[in-house]
């Protein structure tokens, strides 16, 4: 069993995290660069001098002993006069014109590339070893810095959770006596047919329902991941709702489908889901639940949905309904990695969880 860590703290993490890390990437890589083109320019320019001390040398008639195989030289006739500054790289060889006493007449010397390639060759692997030490030193230091600046918000956190399970538990105590009272005033044939009644009813239902999505949604930090049987959690929560809808037609095509998840996450999105396919739906209607490959569909003829793709907001409601259930439907499964998404049209709508 794996304990799943919370959604939103993985994404602020990783976001501080990449922010500071690919910042300062970013600048030892172009560090890096600029230093490599600084050292290839010096080496260039060495080169240069070198040809230069070794053509002195030849034309003050000095001895060449000290000077490598690499070097040679010739003397060429040029009609078009050379600019003093010249200096290339040809067939692997830097080469560079001076001029001599008689006019159009140039000494030619040489020099291989090979020891200027080799230099910036162990330059380059310097400066990548550096840059690759460097990068794991603060691929470290981020993964401190966003720990400890995470450390505020979890405080936060964990004092906002402290106060909404203290508001469940005392919620408790007058949503259960309210429930008992209306299970006794449900006795009284005066009573119980009246719309005030229902609406009632209704009303501390939802609140029920409501309690129960927000102590799931508490538990996400200590969510445990385990191999279950989809269809049997399935088959639970349609025993709770059928005998309350006796005037719907449920169908069950869930053929034998595990899942890596939590079991109470997914019982309080199925029980969420469910129960709205039921509330709004129609007069005789139908729920159809199936699954086809790592899929589960849950089928319902209810009235379309309008603006479907903002069912999951918060702040979305319609005259039926308010998008809070479904904001927490959203964020267990999002906890819990699976993919849900909505289809609406005016035949049916259809939920899809796809499971990881």
């Amino acid at each position: 069993m794996v304990i799943v860590l919370a959604h939103h703290e993985k994404s602020a993490f990783l976001k501080f995290f990449l922010t500071y890390f690919v910042s300062v990437a970013l600048l030892i890589l172009a560090s890096g660069f600029f230093y490599f083109e600084q050292m290839s320019f010096q080496l260039k320019k060495a080169q240069h001098f070198s040809l230069i001390e070794y053509a002195r040398t030849i034309k003050m008639g000095e001895d060449l002993h000290h000077f490598s195989k690499d070097y040679h030289h010739t003397f060429v006739n040029k009609e078009q006069n050379i600019d003093i500054s010249n200096f290339a790289i040809v067939n692997n060889e830097f080469t560079k014109y001076i001029p001599t006493k008689e006019m159009h007449y140039y000494l030619q010397v040489f020099k291989s590339t090979k020891e200027y390639h080799h230099n910036l060759q162990k330059i380059k692997y310097k400066i990548i070893s550096m840059q690759l030490i460097l990068l794991f030193l603060f691929a470290f230091i981020s993964y401190i810095l966003a720990k400890n600046a995470l450390k505020p918000l979890n405080k936060s956190i964990e004092t906002l959770d402290k106060f909404a399970k203290d508001m469940i538990h005392d919620i408790n105590t007058p949503l259960t006596a309210m429930q008992l009272n209306i299970k006794l005033l449900q006795k009284d044939e005066n009573i119980k047919d009246l719309k005030p009644f229902h609406r009632l009813k209704t009303s501390v239902n939802a609140i029920g329902e409501l309690k129960s999505s927000l102590t799931t949604l508490l538990e996400q930090k200590t969510f445990q991941i385990q191999k279950i049987q989809l269809c049997k959690v399935v088959d639970e929560v349609i025993e709770l709702h059928q005998p309350n809808y006796p005037n719907l037609t449920f169908t069950i095509e869930c053929k034998s489908f595990y899942v890596n998840t939590n079991q109470n996450g997914l019982k309080q999105i199925l029980n969420n889901l469910i129960s709205n396919a039921c509330k709004y739906n129609k007069k005789n209607g139908y729920i159809k639940i199936y699954t086809k490959e790592n899929i589960l569909f849950i089928e319902d003829s209810g009235t379309p949905i309008e603006d479907a793709q903002k069912i999951f907001q918060r702040e979305f409601s319609t005259k039926n309904s308010t998008g809070f259930g479904l904001d927490i439907v959203k964020r267990l499964c999002e906890e819990m990695k699976i993919k849900i998404d909505v289809t609406s049209s005016q035949e049916f709508n259809r939920f899809t969880l796809a499971f990881p």
